[in-house]
């Protein structure tokens, strides 16, 4: 089940608010678990199991941890336990098949690994168990005594699927003490609503721009439409992810709890150092706070600090994919940013805005063609076409049709990306008071029952960090 399915909007979030709020609050965590244990097990009820192990496993880890605290050997002994555990899980999942092919090119073997269905959400919650049992070792949190609670942590389906990544510490109060207002809840909802939007009537129609480009043999492409394409791809995964992560954090205001930011108009930057503080901004804080530092950050040597953001990045392409491109694409970034730590941050300071916001969008646009393309040969291709070499002419009758078709949606995209839509809305509401709410209320109104009418008919809705 994902959010942006009409299944989901008028079915189960309704059916599952009401029992929600008609239940009194000591039981609230219970109906929470149990309707998310529902939400995951509706595409794939096999895997359960496996979710429901990983969390009675780092409970009892983090119980562990914490009976055994001032003995440290035995503390130690725990969460090395845990951390094998949960990255052996995610290993062999996810990872398995892709250790396994690049044994066998390197001497020649047949191993073969199972072919398994990635279970969706893992690379989140297992995030989220690590970091919760990290923490109880640290001493920066409490333990959860209560296993219901920390199910319903682990498992919250508003943001198992695709995040954002929450640490325990975040809502560790809110499992015990959440109040929700009608305001709160209102604005969950509006956020909720804003998502669903952007996922359905942004992404997925500029996604098929995208999937009809890449459709196309590179030798048959123009400049312009590999230019129109990789745009498109640009703009379907920030509203496809961002949309999704719009979504959770509505829901989670609508049941009490209150999440982080996970996007904050990454388009806008004028550095890709600024860009990836904007985007997917969970993950970024959580490899930063259990990897970087505790490597030792910046507050070592050059090298090390090289070291440092190598690795980093290394496990941040890893991680979205057990392929080659993935990891490509992590480095790519990694080395970008490392060239600003050490000399062009400053550089690009100095420039004109639109000078380092075009270099950024370049480098960017570049970086998702090596995520999106799995063979680097093949995205090698497509990055030639797109500055020339072996294109099919600079423009062609196909190009500017898909130029004259999607130009409204490419300019409605490119306003979309940036705070001022939000902005506009908040300076009504706020100039207008009562009739503003009213606009407001209507523009939401409209946004949904648009979203719906495209998802009756709908025969294209992916999720694309669905996979990861």
């Amino acid at each position: 089940m994902v959010f942006s399915s009409l299944i989901f909007v008028f079915l189960f979030l309704p059916v599952t608010l009401l029992i929600y709020y008609i239940s009194p609050m000591r039981i609230r965590n219970a109906i929470l678990l149990a309707a998310s244990l529902i939400f995951y097990a509706w595409g794939e009820p096999v895997y359960i199991v496996l979710m429901i192990f990983s969390t009675v496993f780092d409970y009892v880890n983090g119980v562990l941890i914490e009976r055994y605290r001032h003995r440290k050997v035995i503390a130690q002994g725990v969460l090395i336990l845990s951390m094998t555990g949960s990255l052996g899980i995610l290993g062999f999942f996810k990872y398995a098949g892709f250790v396994c092919d690049n044994i066998n090119s390197l001497f020649n073997l047949h191993l073969q690994a199972a072919d398994l269905p990635l279970p969706v959400g893992i690379s989140f919650y297992t995030f989220q168990t690590m970091s919760y049992v990290i923490d109880v070792y640290r001493g920066k949190v409490s333990v959860q005594k209560n296993l219901i609670s920390f199910g319903a942590y682990v498992t919250m389906f508003p943001q198992l699927v695709a995040g954002p990544i929450v640490k325990y510490e975040d809502i560790a109060e809110q499992l015990v003490n959440r109040q929700v207002t009608l305001d709160r809840f209102g604005e969950g909802a509006e956020l909720f609503i804003r998502g669903l939007a952007k996922k359905v009537l942004l992404a997925n129609n500029i996604g098929l721009l995208w999937t009809s480009v890449k459709g196309v043999p590179a030798g048959e492409l123009s400049v312009l439409s590999a230019w129109l394409g990789i745009i498109a791809f640009t703009f379907q995964i920030y509203f496809d992810f961002s949309g999704y992560s719009d979504m959770a954090r509505g829901l989670g205001r609508m049941f009490g709890f209150e999440f982080m930011k996970n996007f904050d108009y990454p388009y806008i930057s004028r550095s890709v150092t600024e860009f990836w503080r904007r985007w997917h901004i969970s993950l970024g804080a959580w490899f930063r706070e259990y990897i970087y530092i505790p490597l030792g950050g910046n507050r070592v040597g050059k090298l090390k600090q090289l070291r440092n953001l190598g690795v980093v990045w290394f496990i941040t392409g890893l991680w979205h994919g057990a392929s080659w491109n993935f990891i490509i694409w992590g480095l790519y970034f990694g080395l970008f940013v490392t060239i600003e730590k050490w000399f062009l941050l400053k550089q690009l300071q100095r420039f004109p805005a639109f000078v380092s916001h075009v270099y950024t969008l370049m480098i960017v646009i570049i970086g998702w063609v090596f995520f999106e393309f799995e063979h680097l040969p093949v995205a090698m291709r497509f990055i030639g076409t797109m500055f020339g070499a072996g294109a099919h002419g600079f423009v062609d009758n196909r190009s500017l049709y898909d130029l004259s078709t999607n130009a409204l949606l490419l300019l409605l995209l490119a306003v979309c990306a940036t705070p001022y839509p939000r902005q506009a809305l908040t300076y009504i509401r706020t100039r207008f008071a009562r009739s503003g709410t009213l606009a407001a209320f209507a523009v939401y109104f409209l946004f949904l029952v648009a979203s719906t009418a495209y998802l009756v008919n709908a025969t294209y809705n992916p999720f694309l960090y669905f996979r990861f």
